[in-house]
């Protein structure tokens, strides 16, 4: 028997690069970093970068951008808040000096 797994939010497994992503959203964003790299504005930029977390849990964020004026971006990707995903980014926002944005 032939089963499909859906995404409980909808989201639609996306590659680009060879790269997977859990959605066609985090997939366009990466093409923009891509563009705005090419065009100077960024100078590099990581994917799913982690934080540890008490009780052994980890957070990754989508992306860590580094910008050729010197900021430093987290962001996440993200078409639905969940729960879980808003009781970490608290947690992940004590523990270290940094926000995440949420796009």
């Amino acid at each position: 028997m032939n089963r499909k797994h859906f995404h409980k939010f909808n989201a639609i497994k996306t590659e680009s690069d060879g790269l997977k992503f859990d959605s066609k959203k985090e997939a366009r964003y990466y093409d923009q970093l891509k563009l705005a790299q090419q065009a100077g504005f960024v100078l590099f930029f990581l994917r799913q970068p982690a934080f540890d977390l008490p009780g052994n849990v980890k957070y990754r964020a989508d992306f860590q951008i580094f910008y050729a004026d010197g900021r430093v971006r987290f962001v996440d990707v993200k078409g639905h808040k969940t729960k879980d995903f808003i009781m970490k980014k608290k947690m992940v926002e004590a523990i270290y000096p940094i926000e995440i944005e949420i796009v």
